[in-house]
């Protein structure tokens, strides 16, 4: 089987190193374009393309997958089936039908629920137990093809964003080895997605990740964990932005919703409306992410300050 793999963030990389390692061959990678990096405007390539060049793999990087010239590329390629994991573009119709076996796509929460750009992050702000990764066949519809496999897992109550992300990453990877298997020997069945249990994952912007204190503990706690390590919730502190990351829930203190409680080595306490929050580690604008305790003791921070 000729598999086509797309994709560029480290999220995909466990999938493709499965397909090589499983011995499938990948005719092809395709990935978004190298971008600069960093303060010094580095140009660095995706993660995918790294691992595509140390596995010998052919790489494209079209600006576009609609450009004419790519898809004709395409035709000559003639992948068997194409693998789409956080590739960072919609692909048109003509691409997903290309190939004989169709095209797959790994999404990260268990399907109809959570469709959309940010279903690791929402999973966690929703507070949910379980999340999981579903092999789907792809359609022009957002997430809405036919389910060809689904691998769940709890989600643990202290769990980020960033731990979770690798957690399912590697469980995609397993699902993906897992789907083609089946399919390879002509046993796979699809099941449509109904329609009527879907719901969304918005994508993640500056205003989802502001930390509003009035919530209860609870959901403060999981919007800090849902944006952890990046981009990070943040808040305001004497007219300037704050990263916070690492919250842990309180339920025997209280005070004004976003009220500096109390600082000790475990870090600031900070009131919501209804509990508080201990949040371990703070980023102020324009420094690296530190220990809120330290930051107490360097005088950044004072009990009784108020946040947002």
């Amino acid at each position: 089987m000729r598999v086509m793999f797309w994709g560029t963030p480290e999220f995909a990389a466990p999938a493709l190193r499965a397909l090589v390692g499983e011995g499938f061959e990948v005719c092809a990678v395709v990935t978004r374009p190298d971008r600069p990096v960093g303060r010094e405007r580095t140009l660095t390539p995706p993660r995918i393309k790294q691992i595509a060049l140390e596995e010998s793999l052919p790489v494209f990087q079209p600006e576009s997958p609609r450009e004419e010239d790519f898809q004709e590329l395409l035709e000559v390629v003639a992948p068997d089936l194409s693998v789409v994991v956080a590739y960072g573009h919609i692909l048109p119709r003509a691409i997903i039908d290309l190939p004989r076996l169709g095209t797959l796509n790994i999404h990260a929460s268990l399907l109809p629920a959570l469709r959309g750009a940010a279903p690791i992050q929402a999973a966690i702000r929703e507070g949910l137990t379980e999340t999981g990764v579903t092999i789907m066949r792809m359609v022009p519809a957002l997430d809405a093809g036919p389910i060809v496999l689904q691998s769940r897992t709890p989600v643990a109550d202290d769990e980020t964003y960033g731990e979770l992300q690798g957690r399912l990453s590697e469980l995609g990877a397993v699902a993906l080895i897992e789907a083609l298997t089946v399919i390879e020997l002509g046993t796979t069945t699809e099941h449509p997605q109904d329609d009527s249990l879907a719901s969304y994952a918005r994508k993640v912007d500056r205003d989802t990740t502001r930390i509003d204190w009035s919530l209860d503990a609870r959901e403060v706690a999981n919007a800090v964990r849902a944006y952890d390590p990046r981009p990070g919730a943040w808040t305001v502190h004497r007219g300037t932005d704050l990263k916070l990351f690492g919250a842990r829930r309180m339920f025997d203190v209280s005070g004004r919703p976003g009220e500096v409680l109390a600082a000790d080595a475990e870090g600031l306490v900070v009131a919501c409306g209804a509990g508080a929050v201990r949040i371990c580690d703070v980023q102020p604008a324009g420094k690296r992410r530190m220990q809120a305790v330290d930051w107490h003791r360097g005088r950044g921070i004072a009990i009784g300050d108020m946040l947002g």
